[in-house]
């Protein structure tokens, strides 16, 4: 399936541990070039995660940003009670011994080394998450750039159908064109000579029959019409191909231009080339 290489996914996971938020941009670039804007604490990630975006892309200027936020429960204090009590029971032994000493402050425990223990984040949790939560985002921006491929390929397939319907108009009308100019050649000849000269008529005609045959040209464009047609049905990136397919239609074009003996036929080389170049346009877009 055709995919475009411009789209956007957001995904956001909530935890006890706290938030993460991914957002992946992309547009058309003529290689993958991959922009990571990571927190300090994930950036040992950015390594799979390249490897991710490789595995799963091949064009594209692709800007992903991940956006954490740990809840503040997360990095609460918690009371070791089992060591507190032994140490309370320590002090009131202590205590004991000395009867003139001051009542046990309750702050005075909580500043001993050990009663108070810092409840550390799960970093290797936060990071596999991520890493979950990054394919997710990616497969979205797949997902979205495959459903814009698709309308672009219809954008595309109906440029095609209207070059083959110029080339149909192009064959129909050429027959009549070349009588028109052989009558008007003949009629210019006529206006020169009093006795005309068969065998000069015949030789101008070969050579403006000669100048005007663009069968071969719209061969070519046929051909090309339904090689674009065979492309854009293919899987994987196609990009590149069609770039070249639009060069070649395009230099029919310019043949077709360049061999034009009446308005009609400049006419339809131009509706080719505007329509040709329109298709470029949305082809750059396409991975």
């Amino acid at each position: 399936m055709t995919r475009s290489m411009t789209a956007f996914a957001r995904q956001e996971l909530q935890q006890t541990w706290g938030s993460l938020i991914w957002e992946i941009r992309s547009v058309n670039h003529r290689y993958l070039e991959p922009h990571l804007r990571l927190p300090e604490s994930l950036r040992d990630l950015e390594g799979p995660l390249r490897e991710k975006l490789r595995k799963n892309l091949s064009r594209g200027k692709v800007e992903c940003t991940l956006r954490f936020v740990a809840e503040a429960q997360s990095q609460t204090l918690t009371v070791n009670e089992g060591f507190t009590k032994e140490l309370v029971a320590a002090a009131q032994q202590v205590s004991a011994l000395l009867p003139e000493s001051k009542p046990l402050d309750s702050l005075e425990v909580l500043r001993w080394p050990g009663v108070l223990q810092d409840t550390k984040l799960d970093m290797d949790a936060v990071k596999k998450s991520a890493l979950e939560l990054f394919q997710n985002a990616l497969d979205e921006l797949i997902e979205n750039r495959g459903r814009e491929g698709v309308e672009l390929a219809s954008l595309i397939d109906q440029r095609l159908d209207a070059i083959s319907e110029i080339v149909v108009d192009v064959r129909t009308k050429l027959p009549g064109i070349l009588q028109a100019q052989r009558d008007n050649l003949k009629a210019r000849l006529e206006e020169l000579k009093d006795d005309l000269d068969e065998g000069r008529l015949e030789q101008e005609m070969v050579i403006l029959a000669q100048k005007a045959d663009v069968d071969e040209e719209m061969d070519r464009l046929n051909t090309h019409v339904l090689e674009v047609k065979r492309v854009l049905k293919q899987k994987g990136p196609v990009g590149r191909r069609l770039d070249f397919l639009m060069q070649e239609l395009n230099r029919e074009a310019n043949t077709l231009s360049s061999k034009s003996i009446v308005s009609d036929t400049t006419q339809s080389a131009v509706e080719l080339k505007v329509l040709i170049e329109q298709m470029r346009e949305q082809i750059q877009n396409i991975e």
